[in-house]
């Protein structure tokens, strides 16, 4: 207890105190625990026969899922918690049907790495955490269904986890009809000829490995060799989406580089158009869809072959195809699988010095090339770096439009994970190309004439020229002419030609790539795929779900030197021979054989696709979710056309992590037919972040906020002067305030009602312990306006309040009734004070019902202390279930309001007036006032403008 509080806490022996507070809350929490207070009913049982319950609507509020971190929470982690508390507490008491739970994202990399630093392994420590941070969630009083909390370590729940997998895997996206559909329908058709095999061959005849190859092309979840994302610092590989925009793992900030493996990946570029056009019906902040839709990616433009002698096509995307008169040569990305095709033994005669990079061999260039832009990230590449690098491959393509031979190089500039991982350099119109062009001495063409006085000799520019209102230029051949066309008229024009040609088609691209989803860690969801000894992925059959984690004597992953990128992953599973190599009867009608487990385990990310579905039906363990509970919580319904949660508050940084990831999940598994729901999440809020102060000395380390001392607007340290900044909250900043910290000295509901007074959700606010004691006094006086501080007796009478008090109630309730609709608890808690204010300096005794009602409305707010005050009102059934106070009208609408007259924009009168006077009437009080009769002074009105019942301009003739 501060000194501040302490003086006179024990003056007043039944004073509301930090230490009653404790004793109130932890009552009230047992109490709630005990009754199931929050318990959500579902529709299958519970609803049935209770009509009263069943005519109720629903309310699904949800919070981002926490990850059970060793330290435990700062003030700043419950900020989300708290404000869907107070939200879910107001539906309550305006009749809704409110489920309201929270549980915990517990695999992952955190954990495994504090394991591997302790060695103390992954569950022990998760567990412990996850029992800390259920200690101090309960503690700030949030009015969660507990039976429907769980962690998804757990195998009851990772069982359906990997079910999911494997109904993504048994998938494939039907384009005509625009869904996913089980891979045996797409099996059927190869065995009918409906759909011929990729090589004209009967599907009989294709052998087992064939076969699994063919269908792995259509699988929603498929294993490939692809560029991914090497980390050897972590060892292992990363999503696009975990690696910073420096090119560092977002986990530990180690070098990420680029490598070429065997990987698990999700087709979520099947979806790209539908979680694209979906986004529009759902209710989130725009600035989240528009990075979705960045992320995305969507672009129309054309695809074009170019043919290479001996090697087949490089095919490129393009959305300038009609500058294709000006492609000078080619590039491919380093990683791209056509280079080893194309390249020849030697370099052809007459290639350029500055083409071959002073290597003796096409190969050889290439190969040292390749080595250099592993090392880079993709941010590196795509940087506007002043000297451009690359090596020609040895080989030529042939433009089909010009039927020029172009010589084809690779550079680090394009990437795989755009297009077609090829490009037609125009440099002409480009500057990358311009830049390029210029340093490996090619050729440049204009067909796109310049705007201004630069003349269409490349040769002479400074840069490229790039414009999409400018007109085609040298830009024929025999069959066709795009000369003297705009840019829309020429693209419509070649993209046909192409087309009619055989060499290309208009085409849409995505920016958006596959999601990888393998993690070389031991902490996460095993894959429920075994391969057999010809390395034929198989799926393990329900029955035999969960595949549990086997315990390991050594769960860290093989890590490497951070900057080795000639490294390769090594799984902690596949150093388990007994739980790897198995022998399985799949019930595949082939009887016992022997099998190799998958040793990669699923991302982290995994668990967080589905989880608000497990929140529905906890309990099941026959199937994902019973469909009629999930139609009730999620179903589609008026203003939710794809269904989803009502409510779901978190942190914005997962815009396109988990964001996006859930929604792929979401829309697979109601395709298939599993969830009526096609997005998980209707409407998101991101509420804002607590920061605090950062103090730093002279060497720049952090040192503990909580023993700094300001003086005269200095801040010292020990004695020495510090720097101060705003910046996050944490324990490696030394400046975390925990819950428990402030819980002891003021109380939950203190707490709960500083982060919401704070400022508005939305926005991020700084911390500031010495401001804390502000809701403590509130709720001291709201104590005192109800119960004697000496004798401990309700002072409440049975009178009827005056009207001045009925008006500051029901002005109150509308208020605050509006502002817990809209989440603003900052302007709710503020209109609560006020009344609170206006009903201490009344004087006496409260009427009874004004105190109900100002309980009530404190209710969501402060949960302990208006429990305690409703009972100690004589009341016998918990506040939460009540109904919220209901404004009369009457009461709401100010007896009269001020309206200024004015004549030639003066004001020369103000009227009393009632707030519900007609238009025409105020105009007849104004122009009858004797003041606005002395102004006119006979003259005659041109106009009169009315803003009833505020204002009133005369404009005189």
């Amino acid at each position: 207890m501060s000194e501040t509080n302490s003086a006179a806490e024990t003056a007043a022996p039944h004073r509301y105190t930090a230490a009653m507070a404790a004793d109130i809350e932890a009552r009230w929490q047992d109490f709630w625990d005990a009754e199931g207070t929050y318990e959500a009913p579902n529709p299958t049982g519970d609803l049935a026969g209770n009509p009263e319950l069943a005519a109720k609507p629903k309310k699904f509020i949800m919070d981002m899922f926490p990850y059970p971190s060793g330290a435990g929470l700062h003030v700043g982690h419950p900020l989300g918690y708290i404000a869907t508390d107070v939200f879910a507490r107001h539906q309550r008491m305006t009749g809704h049907n409110v489920l309201h739970t929270l549980g915990f994202d517990a695999f992952g990399l955190p954990a495994e790495q504090y394991a591997v630093q302790t060695g103390t392994h992954p569950r022990v420590s998760t567990e412990a955490n996850i029992e800390n941070m259920t200690a101090q969630l309960r503690r700030l009083g949030l009015g969660h269904d507990k039976r429907r909390s769980f962690a998804t370590i757990e195998s009851e729940y990772y069982k359906w986890t990997q079910w999911i997998f494997l109904q993504i895997f048994n998938s494939w996206y039907d384009t005509e009809g625009d869904r996913a559909r089980p891979i045996a329908e797409l099996v059927a058709q190869f065995e009918s000829g409906s759909r011929p095999t990729p090589d004209g061959r009967d599907w009989s005849a294709l052998s087992a490995a064939e076969r699994a190859d063919v269908l792995g092309e259509y699988r929603l979840a498929y294993a490939s060799d692809a560029p991914v994302n090497w980390s050897p610092g972590l060892g292992t590989v990363l999503a696009n989406e975990e690696v910073t925009a420096d090119g560092r793992s977002e986990r530990g900030n180690f070098p990420v580089f680029k490598a070429k493996l065997r990987q698990w990946n999700m087709r979520i570029t099947a979806y790209a158009d539908r979680l694209l056009n979906d986004l529009d019906g759902l209710d989130w902040p725009e600035a989240i869809k528009l990075q979705q839709r960045n992320w995305i990616g969507r672009s129309e433009g054309a695809r074009v072959d170019f043919p290479v002698d001996g090697a087949g096509d490089i095919t490129v995307f393009t959305t300038r195809q009609d500058t294709l008169f000006g492609a000078t040569y080619m590039v491919l990305a380093p990683e791209h699988e056509l280079v080893e095709r194309i390249i020849p033994a030697t370099w052809p005669e007459g290639t350029h010095p500055v083409w071959t990079g002073g290597h003796a061999s096409p190969a050889e260039a290439v190969t040292a090339y390749r080595k250099l832009a592993a090392a880079k990230s993709d941010v590196e590449r795509q940087a506007e770096a002043k000297d451009k690098t690359g090596v020609f491959t040895g080989a030529y393509a042939t433009n089909p439009v010009s039927g020029e031979k172009v010589p084809v190089f690779i550079a680090d500039y394009v990437l795989m994970g755009y297009g077609t991982g090829a490009i037609m350099a125009v440099p002409a119109h480009d500057a990358r190309d311009f830049a390029f062009a210029r340093a490996f001495e090619l050729p440049m063409r204009c067909v796109v004439e310049p705007s201004d006085d630069r003349g269409t000799d490349p040769s002479t520019w400074d840069d490229a020229f790039a414009s999409y209102e400018a007109k085609l230029v040298n830009s024929a051949n025999d069959e066709i002419s795009l000369d003297g066309l705009g840019v829309v008229d020429a693209k419509a024009k070649i993209t046909e030609w192409l087309k009619a040609h055989g060499v290309g088609e208009g085409t849409v691209n995505f920016r958006l790539r596959d999601w990888l989803f393998s993690r070389q860690r031991y902490w996460g969801e095993p894959f429920p795929i075994v391969y057999d000894e010809d390395g034929i992925a198989h799926p393990l059959p329900e029955s035999m779900l969960p595949l549990e984690l086997p315990e390991v004597d050594d769960y860290s992953p093989r890590t490497f030197d951070p900057e080795d990128a000639d490294t390769q992953p090594e799984t902690p599973l596949s150093r388990n021979a007994d739980w790897v190599n198995v022998t399985l009867d799949l019930g595949d009608g082939n009887g016992p054989k022997k099998y190799r487990r998958e040793t990669n385990t699923m991302p982290n990310w995994a668990g967080s696709c589905w989880y608000e579905l497990r929140y529905l039906d906890p309990n099941n363990d026959r199937q994902l979710v019973d469909p009629a509970i999930e139609q009730y919580w999620m179903g589609p319904r008026e203003g939710q056309p794809t269904g989803g949660v009502d409510l779901y508050v978190g942190g914005a940084e997962h815009a396109v992590l988990h964001l996006l990831y859930a929604r792929f999940w979401s829309k697979v598994l109601h395709d298939l037919g599993h969830i009526s729901s096609a997005e998980p999440f209707h409407k998101l809020y991101n509420q804002g972040m607590i920061q605090a102060f950062v103090y730093r000395d002279s060497r720049g380390i952090a040192v503990p906020a909580a023993e700094v001392e300001e003086r005269d607007g200095k801040f010292y340290y020990q004695g020495e002067k510090v720097s101060r900044v705003l910046g996050k909250m944490g324990k490696s900043l030394k400046n975390a305030v925990t819950p428990d910290e402030i819980c002891a000295e003021y109380g939950a509901d203190t707490l709960r009602l500083y982060e919401m007074a704070m400022g508005p959700l939305d926005v991020s606010r700084p911390w500031d312990t010495r401001a804390v004691v502000g809701q403590y006094r509130l709720l001291q006086r709201l104590w005192r306006n109800v119960v004697d501080e000496d004798t401990g007796e309700v002072t409440v009478v049975d009178t009827e309040p005056g009207e001045e008090t009925l008006r500051a109630l029901h002005k109150a309730i509308d208020g605050v009734g509006q502002d817990m609709a809209g989440m603003r608890f900052n302007t709710a808690i503020a209109k609560v004070t006020e009344l609170n204010n206006h009903l201490t300096k009344a004087g006496g005794p409260l009427s009874r019902s004004v105190a109900e009602s100002l309980v009530l409305l404190a209710a969501p707010l402060a949960p302990h202390i208006a429990e305690e005050l409703w009972r100690r009102l004589g009341h016998t059934e918990s506040v939460v279930h009540q109904d919220f106070p209901v404004a009369d009208p009457a009461y709401v609408v100010d007896e009269t309001v001020t309206c200024v007259v004015q004549v030639k924009g003066k004001v020369k009168a103000r009227l009393e007036i009632s707030p519900s006077i007609a238009d025409e009437e105020l105009e007849a009080l104004a122009l009858a006032d004797p003041a606005v009769v002395a102004a006119l002074d006979g003259a005659g009105i041109r106009k009169v403008i009315v803003r009833a019942p505020k204002l009133v301009n005369i404009v005189p003739a």
